[in-house]
């Protein structure tokens, strides 16, 4: 069984339990995805299934990735992803995956790419609380002293300090899969992902589940 597939995060949404509970949804395009090449122990050293999800425009696409796609009779796509596989033989190029391989109640480990924030300071970036507000202090938003005196004379790696924030890989585990709406390849997760509207994510069946 394939045990993920590539989607696009298309926003948040509510709906509402059988009971009447409001619940807080994230909506997913999951698939259809192509598989693009099928990898075995005996050719790569691993199991996997290569997923193709999208389109772009053709001109886009470079001439090697244009012929690694030609196998599958793909012409161009939006993202190629792997995912693994617990028997790669029930699978061949150019098949179309789509999001009934889950089901509703099951719990999913969601894959993005967090909002990019740019160049943030201390508090923003790390929670800093910040310095005095009043009685002349000058210090409200700087991070405060980063050295350590003679000894060792520099700055300790790994120090908390402004920088580039967001834009970063995130996992997000054991979401719910709350609805299944198999006409429009939409799965509603319980809770939120990362990413912002339209951002590529990857839908992977969860190890910890019970």
């Amino acid at each position: 069984m394939c045990k993920g597939l590539i989607g696009k995060k298309l926003g948040m949404s509510t709906v509402y339990s059988p009971e009447g509970k409001q619940i807080p949804v994230t909506v997913v395009q999951v698939g259809p995805c192509t598989v693009a090449q099928v990898k075995t122990k005996s050719t790569d050293g691993y199991e996997s299934l290569q997923l193709s999800f999208g389109e772009r425009k053709e001109k886009r696409v470079t001439k090697p990735v244009k012929g690694h796609l030609k196998k599958s009779n793909l012409t161009s796509t939006a993202a190629l992803r792997e995912v693994p596989v617990d028997n790669p033989e029930e699978f061949t190029p150019g098949q179309v995956i789509t999001a009934d391989i889950f089901h509703v109640g099951e719990k999913v480990d969601v894959i993005g790419k967090t909002k990019g924030r740019g160049f943030s300071g201390v508090m923003r970036r790390h929670g800093f609380s910040g310095g005095k507000k009043t009685h002349g202090s000058h210090s409200h938003r700087i991070p405060g002293s980063i050295g350590c005196s003679a000894w060792p004379a520099r700055v300790t790696k790994g120090k908390r300090m402004p920088g580039a924030y967001g834009n970063e890989k995130q996992t997000v585990r054991n979401l719910e899969i709350v609805d299944i709406r198999m006409d429009d390849n939409l799965v509603l997760l319980k809770g939120a992902v990362p990413g912002s509207k339209s951002g590529l994510v990857m839908v992977r069946k969860t190890k910890f589940a019970k």
